[in-house]
């Protein structure tokens, strides 16, 4: 044997009776993550209203109201608003279809003929205040959207109630169907009796729904806009499980509070570490 050889044996014999006298213990930890946003501005936080479309399953203006206003009620230290949903596609409707200043009275001089009003193409009249507001995909919201840039309304939101932080934006919840080839796990017994499981690839038409917030953040002291984001997630099931769309909002939800809580104020992420002694 040689020297080289007898050493690397010597090693390992240490190491293992090392490992063996060697205890592990897990303890956890807390990481802070920062907000994305300084509140320290404000006391108040009003949750206003979005609007809302994809299914009328599910109304996702007053569903996603209460369910912000319950998270921050409990996990953030700004004080929530109790105040009605604004219905905010109505109210963008309204400000659009407002009708236009007529002229200022004026004449042409003695002797002189008034110029002929030029004819401008005829446009689509947008929808009457008495048609149903029907809101399926996100070019539909685009017609309403117009409403989060008026800073006149939102001040005017704000002196209702103090100057707080206003939160808003739209909320898209759609239907979705899928299908293609996914991983399932298959059991069975080996020869011998064992249960085993192998992954095998399977198609499947899936169907569920998608979720897509957009929330914004609005200075009610002066109505502009602090900070906006949009959030995306979805959920699939087996074509015939039957899951209540309602079901599946809150399930999406429960995926995308953590990154709205993270926004307004600081979050800890828990886990554990392992200590060697």
């Amino acid at each position: 044997m040689t020297a080289r050889n007898a050493a690397a044996i010597a090693s390992a014999l240490v190491l293992s009776g090392t490992l063996g006298c060697t205890s592990f213990y897990e303890i956890p930890i807390e990481t802070p993550i920062q907000p994305k946003m300084d509140v320290s501005m404000f006391q108040r936080v009003l949750i206003a209203g979005f609007i809302s479309g994809g299914t009328e399953d599910v109304d996702a203006n007053l569903e996603t109201v209460r369910l912000l206003r319950s998270q921050l009620r409990s996990r953030s230290s700004l004080r929530v608003i109790e105040a009605e949903a604004l219905r905010l596609a109505e109210l963008a409707r309204e400000a659009r279809t407002e009708p236009a200043p007529p002229p200022s009275p004026g004449g042409a001089a003695d002797g002189q003929q008034i110029a002929p009003v030029p004819q401008l193409p005829q446009q689509a009249q947008p929808p009457s205040d008495q048609d149903p507001i029907k809101i399926r995909n996100e070019k539909d919201l685009e017609r309403y959207s117009s409403i989060f840039a008026d800073v006149a309304f939102w001040k005017k939101i704000g002196e209702e109630y103090q100057g707080p932080l206003i939160i808003t934006g739209t909320v898209l919840f759609s239907p979705l169907a899928t299908a293609g080839y996914v991983p399932v796990e298959r059991e069975y017994f080996d020869p011998l009796g064992r249960r085993r499981v192998m992954q095998q690839r399977q198609y499947q038409e899936r169907k569920g729904f998608t979720l897509q917030p957009k929330l914004i953040y609005i200075d009610g002291r002066t109505g502009a806009t602090l900070y906006s984001e949009t959030l995306r997630e979805e959920v699939l099931y087996p074509a015939q499980t039957n899951t209540p769309a309602l079901s599946s909002y809150f399930e999406l939800m429960d995926k995308l509070i953590p990154s709205f809580l993270n926004t307004l104020s600081m979050q800890k992420i828990r886990g554990t570490r392992v200590l060697v002694k």
